[in-house]
């Protein structure tokens, strides 16, 4: 995830979810993903997708009660939250395809499966 020209990574722990929490709070970012195909060292398709995220304002309350209910789990996503659970809830407004934030550009590999005759639907 990058907001500007800092990245971020999965917070070790809950200090460094909320710093980073605090860090994109009310602001706009965005979250990369990418996936390529090979065989046999060759690549035969790769898609970058880039999805932008807005972050509602958040009051320290408001993290610390955040941070009480998700959990540990927190800290196993990049941006400190988790869109398909209560993550969603930080955010104000999203642009972008739903599985580029889960983490895979899911449409676009399926549809180079497809016409590569690998997928049967």
């Amino acid at each position: 995830m990058a907001h500007g020209a800092r990245l971020f990574s999965k917070p070790p722990g809950r200090p460094q979810t909320a710093e980073q929490l605090r860090a994109t709070a009310g602001r706009s970012s965005e979250l990369h993903s990418a996936v390529a195909v090979a065989r046999d060292g060759k690549i035969l398709f790769e898609a970058i997708a880039i999805a932008g995220m807005t972050m509602r304002r958040l009051g320290e309350a408001e993290i610390d009660v955040y941070l009480d209910q998700a959990g540990e789990a927190v800290t196993s996503s990049v941006g400190a939250y988790q869109l398909e659970g209560l993550g969603v809830h930080l955010f104000e407004r999203i642009e972008g395809d739903h599985f580029t934030i889960l983490g895979l550009p899911l449409l676009p590999l399926l549809a180079f499966l497809r016409s590569e005759r690998l997928l049967g639907v």
